[in-house]
């Protein structure tokens, strides 16, 4: 399974574009300092979101950047994508990874313990833990974590799987990148940081060099 490097994971949500092209968005991204692009769309036609996968696979081309599907395996390898996130509620990342194979990335969300066990138990090439604080991306039914909780589910995780890169998810900003990354992440997932900021490669280059910044003294 490969390794990921999972310090900038910039999420282009499908509501995105209404503010730009998706595929842009994720190029610019990738270019300014991205490590991982991820692809979600909650609400569009499977044929849509194909065709948009690919675009978005297109337009990351010699960036050397991978890119993944939320949710959705099917859409995942129609398009050509480098691997797949997968929730709760979706495929088991073992089926997963049986459909995929081994080069493919697996991410799992991980919101509770319960789900830390699941991830423990799965062939996944990363974790991401939260919602860490709140965010307006999405609705989300479950309450944050907090800094206190993250710190709790990581440990669980590396008690089991040492080497398992772990992120943070929403309402991350710089201030909270440094935040996250000085209990324990690897790195940072984000939507509004990024793609709502008035240039969105400003942003992704500010945000991976706070988080550089934070790995840095966390490692001293």
């Amino acid at each position: 399974m490969p390794r990921v490097d999972y310090r900038l994971n910039a999420i282009v949500d499908a509501r995105l574009a209404d503010k730009a092209n998706l595929a842009d968005l994720a190029r610019t991204a990738a270019l300014s300092g991205a490590t991982l692009i991820q692809y979600r769309d909650k609400t569009n036609a499977t044929r849509t979101m194909i065709e948009q996968a690919r675009a978005i696979g297109a337009a990351l081309a010699g960036t050397g950047v991978p890119f993944v599907v939320n949710d959705r395996v099917d859409v995942a390898l129609a398009a050509g994508a480098n691997g797949v996130h997968l929730g709760r509620d979706d495929m088991d990342a073992a089926v997963a990874r049986s459909i995929m194979g081994e080069v493919a990335i697996i991410g799992l969300t991980v919101k509770d313990e319960a789900d830390a066990r699941a991830a423990i138990a799965s062939p996944i090439d990363y974790a991401c833990i939260g919602g860490v604080y709140e965010t307006l991306s999405k609705h989300n039914p479950d309450p944050p974590v907090g800094i206190e909780g993250f710190a709790r589910l990581r440990a669980m995780l590396l008690a089991a799987k040492p080497q398992l890169p772990v992120g943070a998810i929403a309402g991350i900003n710089a201030q909270r990148a440094s935040e996250v990354v000085g209990v324990g992440a690897d790195g940072v997932a984000v939507i509004s940081t990024i793609f709502s900021a008035i240039d969105p490669g400003v942003a992704t280059r500010e945000l991976r060099a706070c988080v550089d910044r934070a790995l840095k003294e966390a490692a001293r």
